[in-house]
Formats: C-alpha cells, structure tokens, sequence
C-alpha cells in the first residue's frame, strides 16, 4: 500500500489502484515505492547547500544524470517542457548532476541540447546518489509534496508525455479519478 501519498489518504485502495494504473506507456518502468528520501546535502541550482527536505511541500522530480550519459541527453529537454508546463508553486524538475561535471560542461552540455536556462543542482562526490540507491544513469525519482519517495524510473523516458504528466498530475492530486484535486 503506498500510505503516505500527499494526494491520496492512507488506506485508500482504489485511488492507489487508480494511481497504479497510470504506470503504462512511457511509464511503464515507472516502479511504485514509498520510502524515505536521503537528508545529505548536494550543491543546489542556486549554488548554496540543500537537501531534499528543502523541497517537502511540493512535488519535486528529482532527475539524476551526468554530461557523459547518452540517455541523459535524450531526456533532459523532456525535463525542460515538463518544467516548463507544470512547473510553480505545487510541483518542480530538479535535475542532479551526479559525479565529476566541471561547469563548462555542464554549460556546454545544457547549450548543446537546448537546454540552458534548465537549473542544475550538482553532487560531485555522487553523497545524494549512492544515499538514493542510484546506480546507473539516468534515475528519475518521484517525490511527493510530503517529502517521501512515491516511486522512480531507471533509465530514460520522454517526461513531456501525456503518461508521464497524467502521473505527475494524480500525485500532485489533479488526476486521480475519485480523488479531490
């Protein structure tokens, strides 16, 4: 059962079905689990330190990547529109550069797939990433506005599709059929 969902009470069976039913598509490999997020600190898009506990109130997509990853470079645009069509006060795209980036590349890699107004939060020591059990690149993470973990993609996905908002959108409490938005 995933207790704990901002927008879905505890114990209610079928708004997590309803919730579940929404991995498909592009989702598909979108695994559901609730479970605490890491408290260590990373180096946040505005340069000062954070943790995710910073973000507890919204919805926040935690995207982990690298300059030198392929697939990373296919979905970080999707990242952009989806920030860009959800993105405020209830919902965000963090994107998390894990390992060695040096700025330039960073830049350059932001400029190269049009992407350079995309905030970018680092972690050169990889601390928030192996604390979040990622162990490949990309790993998407979804976070409710509660600050729990509600589940996370491995590997790339177009984050601008309909399935992926529809998703987005049921854990923000806009979507879920039965629940009040």
């Amino acid at each position: 059962m995933l207790a704990g969902l901002a927008a879905i009470p505890a114990g209610a069976a079928a708004e997590e079905a309803d919730l579940e039913a929404l991995v498909t598509g592009e989702m598909r490999s979108f695994a559901l689990a609730e479970r605490e997020v890491s408290s260590v600190a990373f180096t946040g898009p505005d340069g000062a330190e954070e943790t995710l506990a910073d973000y507890e109130g919204r919805v926040v997509l935690v995207n982990f990547w690298a300059t030198w990853c392929a697939p990373c470079r296919e979905e970080m645009p999707t990242l952009a529109a989806l920030q860009d069509e959800l993105g405020g006060e209830e919902f965000t795209v963090l994107t998390v550069a894990t390992g060695r980036n040096p700025p330039p590349a960073l830049t350059r890699f932001l400029e190269e797939i049009g992407t350079p107004d995309l905030p970018v939060a680092t972690d050169p020591q990889q601390r928030l990433a192996r604390d979040m059990a990622v162990l490949g690149l990309p790993v998407t993470v979804l976070i409710g506005a509660d600050g729990r973990e509600v589940g996370r993609l491995i590997g790339g996905a177009d984050w601008a599709s309909d399935e992926a908002v529809a998703l987005i959108e049921a854990v923000m409490g806009e979507g879920v059929p039965g629940v009040p938005g």
